[in-house]
């Protein structure tokens, strides 16, 4: 029997192509309304604070993107993503390619439970809610940081896992190769990698498709790898995994209780902190980016050795040795640490945390410091590895880089701010729903459910767990989170039971055209 979509002649005229995208557009039109608003809201914000916004962490990928080469801190795969934007000269084009990998992660929630997993257009739709409208989520696009393009490709990665039911070895290379640039944008994608991994092992995908993912990832990683090596003599990412450890651990670590031999292990006893655990600091990154000095103890002890000598590969070994003493003798302390940070994500409030400085950097009010004139400075002054902030922003832009505050985009963009964002306990009760998806597909490991919210769980819990709670931090796990929350509100769970022509491991689900 033929269709008539298949006698229909197809319309490749232009003003058959208007009507398809209108027609189009009259199906999504809940979505068209919301996506529209959010590219308001961003096209706002850039007229209100351009060219851009920055962080302390800003100029090391401007430094990157001018000098190339891999970063000691952290990958470098951002500022190489910067370097190919460089010939324009234009931070309002970077934080313009911001916005739209913004938009497209709201995108690829709702064609992923609409289209997959038949989420009612008004559902799904919710579900990218966050992403379009979150304050602190468009803020986040406009600053100078590696954090929208981490959360893109995340959630493309976890997109192209369960839109398909049967994974190819074409397509797993895809998805390997996105995992790549996943890690080599944020360290935290190596944990990605393993999930996808594991998850797609479990679901027994085909043995090829599981290889090429593995493959097409570790090629570009491990020749970063050789390249960190020719540099740093060290094959590796970075040398700031131990350092960042022993940070987190800084806020606890008992050098009287850890049985560090004095004789042998001089490098641990350097690295211990005299203050009293109860005078310290209560938050972990002072122990390795504060200024030194401080009460009657050794302060900031990383300090000592200077910008240039901190993040090398002796100091980052003897760190990560001192902070995995510190763990194993002292499982309680760490663990109530980890804790404490891991809810903070999920606070009604959105209390100051760590520090000022770093808290204000996410608001709509962009003063950082005092120029010798008593003005306000739109830009952080921090020693970069080569050249400064100022000097390194002002090459790369061709012009003034500070940020430019207008009125009334602003002002609109600040009193948005204080009202419209994504609060920690909406956070929690979408983790909860999420859970509660992965709980009753129990019998198949979670279903496709599980992906997305061992995802978003990891995302929340790896900074608490290994550096700090920063709200930064908390983006990423957003989308993710809505995604579980999505499936498990699908068509076909009703009170919990998953309809038995829903039993296969993706739930196929056929959506009316």
């Amino acid at each position: 029997m033929v269709s008539v979509a298949e006698i229909t002649p197809v319309d490749h005229s232009a003003p058959g192509r208007t009507a398809r995208a209108l027609a189009f557009l009259r199906r999504h039109r809940v979505f068209a309304v919301a996506f529209a608003l959010g590219g308001v809201l961003r096209l706002v914000t850039m007229l209100g604070y351009g060219p851009a916004m920055w962080f302390n962490d800003s100029y090391e990928y401007v430094s990157v993107a001018l000098h190339p080469r891999p970063h000691p801190i952290r990958p470098s795969g951002y500022g190489f993503w910067m370097m190919i934007l460089k010939p324009f000269h234009s931070f309002a084009l970077v934080v313009f390619t911001q916005h739209l990998m913004g938009l497209a992660t709201a995108a690829l929630i709702y064609a992923l439970l609409r289209r997959r997993f038949a989420l009612p257009k008004w559902g799904a739709t919710l579900a990218a809610a966050p992403v379009l409208f979150d304050a602190y989520q468009i803020q986040l696009e406009q600053l100078i940081m590696s954090d929208s393009m981490f959360m893109l490709l995340v959630v493309g990665v976890v997109t192209m896992v369960l839109w398909h039911r049967r994974m190819s070895w074409k397509l797993g290379a895809v998805v390997g190769l996105l995992l790549a640039l996943t890690w080599l944008t944020r360290s935290i994608g190596l944990p990605i990698l393993a999930l996808v991994v594991a998850y797609l092992v479990v679901k027994r995908t085909s043995w090829k498709a599981v290889v090429a993912v593995i493959v097409a990832c570790a090629v570009p990683i491990l020749s970063y790898m050789g390249w960190f090596a020719a540099s740093m003599g060290k094959f590796a990412m970075t040398n700031s995994d131990g350092l960042i450890l022993y940070m987190r651990t800084a806020i606890f670590a008992d050098c009287s209780k850890m049985n560090i031999d004095k004789y042998k292990e001089i490098q641990l006893l350097l690295l211990c902190i005299n203050d009293p655990v109860d005078q310290r600091k209560d938050y972990a990154q002072w122990y390795l980016w504060g200024q030194g000095g401080g009460g009657t103890g050794t302060g900031e002890v990383l300090h000592r050795w200077g910008a240039g000598k901190k993040f090398t590969e002796i100091t980052n070994e003897a760190a990560s040795a001192f902070a995995t003493r510190a763990i194993m003798s002292q499982p309680g302390d760490y663990l109530t640490v980890v804790a404490r940070d891991f809810f903070r994500a999920f606070r009604w409030d959105r209390r100051q945390f760590p520090d000022a400085a770093t808290f204000n950097m996410y608001e709509f009010r962009p003063y950082y410091d005092l120029d010798t004139n008593g003005r306000p400075k739109r830009l952080p002054n921090w020693p970069a590895y080569q050249g400064r902030t100022d000097t390194d922003a002002f090459s790369y832009e061709q012009g003034p880089p500070e940020t430019r505050i207008v009125s009334p985009f602003a002002e609109i963009m600040s009193s948005y701010q204080d009202v419209f964002y994504l609060r920690g306990i909406m956070l929690g009760g979408i983790m909860l729903v999420g859970l509660y998806g992965v709980a009753v597909r129990w019998r198949s490991v979670g279903g496709p459910v599980a992906l997305p919210w061992l995802g978003a769980f990891g995302l929340l819990l790896a900074p608490a767990a290994t550096a700090e709670f920063d709200y930064r931090y908390v983006l990423p796990a957003v989308p993710l989170a809505c995604i579980a929350a999505g499936i498990t509100l699908r068509r076909g769970i009703t009170w919990g039971r998953p309809r038995p022509t829903s039993a296969s491991a993706s739930e196929p689900t056929t959506v009316p055209a």
